[in-house]
């Protein structure tokens, strides 16, 4: 069967990452898996590795690159927002605060889907609100578990610091009180895919009149429980 696509570079790039499928690659091994001439193969490999479809391993060989797992998280966006709904309708009515569920996208964060207090004051976040990665508690959930390099060059300009983060990942959940928008306290813990990666993070929100400066003492429990059935919705559906 003919596998050429028409689009030369591409069909060669899919050749280095299929590869990679099967593990670690020197670039000698590339070449003799690929078939491709040895420049053709170093340039390749490094041009997706500057894309982050490719990384190298601490011997310095080329492995699948983590991008490859933000996609196929992304891909598996559709079976989230189907568990979504009454997840976060559910942990609205246990609260009595606003709920919502945020993806990352590049440096920003993606409000994929919530659920209103219905009445009285509260924190509205429309689906589809983008909000900086700098500040709140979502945002500190979906930078805790990042890659170091990543996470090192997220910190800078943030509200919150690396130890914050650290401690985020020690209980598992993080907060902020008035740190995204003065007045407003949050709550937020991680939604994990079946290779336990974070695909996102599942949040309360309301005046801190409300969750009073330890919102993370009134609400950590249920946003925890909120996180684990849909995570355990992805595994399910092998998201």
């Amino acid at each position: 069967m003919d596998n050429s696509s028409g689009v030369g570079v591409l069909d060669k790039a899919a050749l280095v990452l299929s590869a990679l499928e099967s593990g670690p690659a020197t670039l000698a091994g590339l070449v003799a898996a690929t078939g491709l001439a040895r420049p053709t193969a170093h340039r390749l490999a490094v041009a997706l590795e500057h894309h982050r479809m490719v990384a190298r391993d601490m011997q310095g060989r080329f492995i699948l690159g983590p991008r490859l797992s933000e996609l196929a998280a992304a891909a598996g966006e559709d079976r989230l927002l189907a568990t979504a709904g009454p997840v976060l309708t559910h942990l609205r009515d246990v609260t009595g605060e606003s709920a919502q569920l945020y993806r990352r996208q590049g440096d920003m964060r993606i409000c994929v889907a919530a659920a209103e207090r219905l009445s009285g004051l509260r924190d509205t976040v429309p689906v589809g609100s983008t909000l900086p990665m700098k500040a709140g508690s979502a945002a500190q959930i979906l930078m805790a578990w990042e890659e170091p390099e990543r996470l090192h060059r997220g910190l800078q300009g943030a509200r919150f610091t690396a130890t914050a983060l650290s401690g985020v990942r020690r209980r598992g959940w993080a907060q902020s009180i008035g740190e995204r928008e003065p007045g407003v306290a949050s709550v937020s813990a991680p939604v994990r895919g079946p290779s336990n990666r974070v695909v996102a993070a599942v949040s309360v929100s309301g005046p801190i009149e409300r969750l009073t400066r330890h919102p993370g003492r009134m609400h950590a429990q249920a946003v925890i429980d909120a996180a684990a059935r849909l995570s355990e919705g992805l595994r399910r559906n092998g998201a």
